[in-house]
C-alpha cells in the first residue's frame, strides 16, 4: 500500500524512489559484507566485543586476550567518545590516536577485526588504517557529508540508528552511503527513545521488532547491541539472546576487565566471566538457528 505523504513508515513509492538501493530486489535478497574472513548477514553471526572507551594499552590487551581465549574475531572500543553533555574530567576521557594505536596493536597481536567511532573527518585515515569497520554512531547516523566522505573509503561501514529515528530515516541514511558505490554497510539496532525502560537508569529500549521489520525490505546485515540499548549489565544476557532468535546478524557486546571502575558508562559492560557465560550460552542457542558464533 503507498502513501502520499512522508510519514514514519516506508511505503512502496519510498522502496522504488528513495530507497531503491537499501530494498530488496526479491524476497531471497539478501547481502553479505565480508570483512577479512568474518561474514555479516549469513549463517555466522560475528560478536564485536570490548570497552566503551580504550583507556590504556595494558587494558585493551586483556580484552583482546579475553577475545581470543573466547573464540571471539572482533573487538570494539572507543578512541573518540561522544558525550551527552561537553564537560569531561579525569574519568571522562578519550585516548584519541593513543587509542587507535592501542587498539591496531592489539588487533595484530591476537589477528582481530576491530571497529571504533569516527566522529571527525579529520581522523578518516588514522581510522582507516587503524581499524577494518568504520563505525557511526548515532548521534551522527544524518550527518550526511561525513556518512559520504566515509562511503568514499571504500571500508565496511556499521550505521548505529539514532534513538529518535524510525526505521525509514535509517534506510535513508543507509542510501547515502550505497550511493557512493559502497554496498559494504552493517546497520546497528542500539536502542530507542520511548517513555518508559522499566529501570531509571536505562534511557533506552531495544527495538528487536526492527530486526525482521528491516529483513522483510532490505537485504542489508542488521546487527545488535543490546548494552548501550540496556544500559544495564544484568539485562545484556536476556536481550543478547532475544536478539539471535530475533535473527541478527552480529552482536555489539561492551565488556571491561573491571566494570565498576570503567572510564565511561559502568553499569552496562559485562566482566570477562559473564561474557564467557554469554558466549557459552548464545553459542548453543545459535546452533537451533543453524548459526554459528564466530
Amino acid at each position: 500500500m503507498d502513501n502520499k505523504f512522508p510519514g514514519k513508515d516506508i511505503s512502496i513509492s519510498d522502496l522504488k524512489t528513495k530507497i531503491p538501493l537499501c530494498a530488496k530486489k526479491n524476497k531471497n535478497h539478501k547481502s553479505i559484507v565480508k570483512v577479512k574472513n568474518i561474514s555479516f548477514g549469513g549463517k555466522e553471526i560475528p560478536v564485536l566485543a570490548g570497552p566503551n572507551t580504550v583507556e590504556n594499552l595494558k587494558m585493551i590487551d586483556k580484552v583482546g586476550y579475553c577475545l581470543k581465549q573466547n573464540k571471539i574475531s572482533g573487538m570494539r572500543g572507543g578512541a573518540f567518545k561522544p558525550l551527552t553533555f561537553p564537560y569531561r574530567s579525569k574519568k571522562y576521557f578519550e585516548t584519541k590516536l593513543d587509542g587507535l594505536n592501542w587498539l591496531e596493536q592489539t588487533k595484530k597481536k591476537y589477528d582481530l577485526i576491530v571497529t571504533t567511532e569516527l566522529m571527525d573527518i579529520k581522523y578518516i585515515d588514522d581510522v582507516c588504517l587503524a581499524t577494518d569497520i568504520i563505525q557511526i554512531g548515532t548521534r551522527n547516523m544524518q550527518n550526511y557529508p561525513l556518512l559520504t566522505e566515509c562511503a568514499k573509503t571504500q571500508m565496511p561501514i556499521m550505521l548505529k540508528r539514532h534513538y529518535g529515528s524510525s526505521l525509514r530515516d535509517w534506510l535513508g541514511a543507509a542510501e547515502y552511503i550505497l550511493s557512493e558505490g559502497n554496498n559494504k554497510v552493517i546497520l546497528c539496532e542500539r536502542g530507542i527513545s520511548v517513555p518508559h525502560t522499566h529501570r531509571s537508569t536505562s534511557r533506552f529500549l531495544l527495538d528487536l521488532q526492527v530486526i525482521p521489520a528491516l529483513k522483510e525490505i532490505s537485504h542489508l546485515p542488521i546487527i545488535s547491541d543490546p548494552s548501550h540499548a540496556t544500559f544495564w549489565a544484568p539485562w545484556v544476557e536476556s536481550m543478547t539472546l532475544a536478539s539471535i532468535a530475533a535473527g541478527c546478524d552480529g552482536l555489539l557486546i561492551e565488556i571491561h576487565p573491571d566494570p565498576k571502575n570503567a572510564a565511561v558508562d559502568p553499569l552496562q559492560p559485562l566482566n570477562f566471566k559473564q561474557f564467557k557465560n554469554l558466549m557459552n550460552k548464545s553459542r548453543k542457542l545459535a546452533k537451533v538457528f543453524s548459526r554459528k558464533i564466530v
